[in-house]
């Protein structure tokens, strides 16, 4: 096969055996199913002066991001997930570490079941009167706020601003009287309209909604589908940066007022232009070390989710001008390449996600598809590995796309390999244990007891969101428990799933699969044990989970 245009040339014989290479970042590739590598050609590596986009593989999408000192912190939507409200830090704009959760756990009952594509709706994060604010929108109940001293946590427990059904992408603006504003989008789906930005007034404490609203903003007619909206102030101006469009094709616009309640002037700050960067919009404004200014947005990129890039930026005429401006019209273009924010060093490549389930926690980078229950899994029942227990369904069901105790976390980037240790010997007849990837459509490899032992099978479910049944592709048996299981992730989220019972070689098992986004979200990757009612207590053991 050749990925030229992934920054390198490979051609590669199939035969069942492991290929790999290591990128300019020394993160190792692995493809199972190759053969050799006959050639390859890598791309250079981006100099140390400059960055490349994405800054952020990953689904953190409708990012906001705050500056604190030296130091970025970026909030992301997270729907159903939980934990919910990611936080990141970055003390170069490029870098980014994921350091914490905002919510521990979402509004119960109702997030005790995987609620997909609700929950928790683009968050704004802002600094003011020495804490850390985040508003947020879950679509069916109204605005939320949630404060913390430190953007580590901990943070309070979510609190409701103001109850209201589609109201969504809250942002505030302390201003300099002292009055607190609210500017927030509208939810068709819940709302039965969309295309205005409002403004309510805050109370004091920032914590209560006080007036019935001026909407500030008709995109109707030219900027479609307008929201997300970010609020900001400078030199005597009020700036809304709001994306219109659509998610996969939009553009970034920002309004500009003398007053806080209008009449706004727009204009377009970025679309795609001549880039190859659809979409780009829904973001962050933030300064740098020496008052440059920059903004990070998100790119739909299907299976991926929606994937963070950096962009400089420019103020003419008191305008924003986003990205790079080739024609000098004053609406930018995304850049695939670009200098290094000045003033600030350079921090080591985003680290790849890995568990070894020796610590009290689990990584960061895991999250349920609902609230959790202490008897979905332990770290405790055997030391230094991840206990999960083979449950039964609460109710029946055709396939997985319902099941809570399904422990995902995002693609980490276009190209990975993730292998999970695992110790079936716990498992009982009728249940099974294993790695999936998870979206509208879902693949997994698997062990499951059987009467005559354990067999390992690849299972796909093509239409997971309508009901679909799923099917076994493949299957064969086990002479053993102990397994790694493997998924390779290539370009386009092609994936293929491996097994290995030494640790050293890798069999395929079952054919290639596609993966697909889930609903407002990326694909996932990730664990799950499941049972069937009657059966025995039975669990599995993960000893380690690993993304090269």
């Amino acid at each position: 096969m050749s990925a030229a245009k992934h920054g390198c040339e490979m051609q590669l014989a199939r035969n069942g055996s492991i290929a790999s290479w290591s990128d300019q970042f020394g993160r190792r590739f692995v493809f199972v199913g190759c053969a050799a590598v006959l050639s390859v050609a890598l791309a250079p590596p981006v100099p140390a002066a400059r960055y490349r986009n994405p800054v952020l593989c990953a689904d953190y999408s409708d990012p906001d991001v705050v500056k604190a000192g030296g130091d970025y912190f970026m909030v992301a939507s997270s729907f159903q997930a939980v934990p919910g409200l990611p936080i990141l830090h970055s003390r170069d704009l490029v870098a980014w570490t994921l350091v914490g959760h905002a919510v521990e756990r979402l509004p119960a009952p109702d997030f005790d079941l995987p609620q997909h594509g609700k929950g928790m709706w683009a968050p704004s994060i802002r600094f003011h009167d020495g804490l850390f604010w985040i508003y947020v929108g879950d679509p069916d109940r109204g605005i939320f706020v949630t404060r913390a001293r430190d953007p580590r946590g901990p943070w309070e427990p979510l609190r409701l601003v103001h109850a209201a059904r589609g109201w969504i992408d809250p942002c505030p603006l302390w201003d300099d009287d002292g009055q607190a504003y609210l500017v927030h989008a509208f939810a068709r789906s819940r709302a039965g309209f969309n295309g205005l930005l409002m403004v309510n007034r805050l109370s004091a404490d920032g914590l209560r909604v006080t007036d019935a609203g001026t909407v500030v903003f008709d995109g109707r007619r030219d900027h479609p589908t307008i929201e997300g909206p970010k609020f900001y102030k400078r030199g005597g101006w009020y700036y809304v940066f709001a994306p219109a469009g659509g998610v996969k094709t939009g553009w970034q616009a920002v309004l500009r007022a003398r007053h806080v309640l209008g009449p706004y002037d727009v204009q377009i700050a970025m679309d795609q232009g001549a880039s190859a960067t659809n979409g780009p919009h829904q973001g962050a404004w933030v300064e740098g070390a020496r008052g440059d200014s920059w903004f990070l947005h998100f790119q739909d990129r299907e299976a991926y989710g929606r994937i963070v890039h950096l962009q400089p930026m420019e103020w003419r005429d008191g305008w924003p001008v986003i990205g790079e401006d080739p024609d000098g019209d004053g609406k930018g273009q995304p850049v695939g390449e670009w200098t290094r924010p000045e003033g600030l060093e350079a921090a080591a490549p985003t680290p790849l996600p890995r568990d070894p389930f020796d610590g009290p926690r689990l990584a960061l980078d895991w999250q349920w598809q609902a609230n959790p229950r202490a008897e979905w899994s332990s770290l405790t029942a055997r030391p230094g590995a991840l206990r999960l227990f083979a449950l039964a369904p609460e109710e029946p069901r055709p396939n997985l796309w319902a099941a809570p105790r399904l422990l995902l976390q995002k693609l980490p980037a276009l190209s990975f390999a993730a292998t999970a240790a695992l110790d079936a010997g716990g498992l009982q007849e009728g249940q099974r244990a294993g790695l999936l990837v998870f979206g509208l459509d879902y693949a997994l490899l698997a062990v499951e007891r059987v009467r005559e032992g354990l067999v390992l099978r690849r299972v796909t479910a093509r239409g997971a969101s309508q009901g679909a049944a799923e099917t076994v592709e493949a299957s064969r048996p086990l002479d053993s428990p102990l397994v790694q299981l493997r998924v390779t992730v290539e370009p386009e989220a092609v994936c293929r799933f491996a097994f290995s019972t030494d640790g050293v070689s890798f069999t395929s098992l079952g054919p290639a699969f596609t993966a697909r986004p889930g609903l407002w979200v990326g694909a996932r990757i990730g664990l799950f044990a499941e049972g069937r009612a009657g059966a025995a207590p039975g669990w599995a053991d993960v000893d380690w989970f690993r993304v090269e």
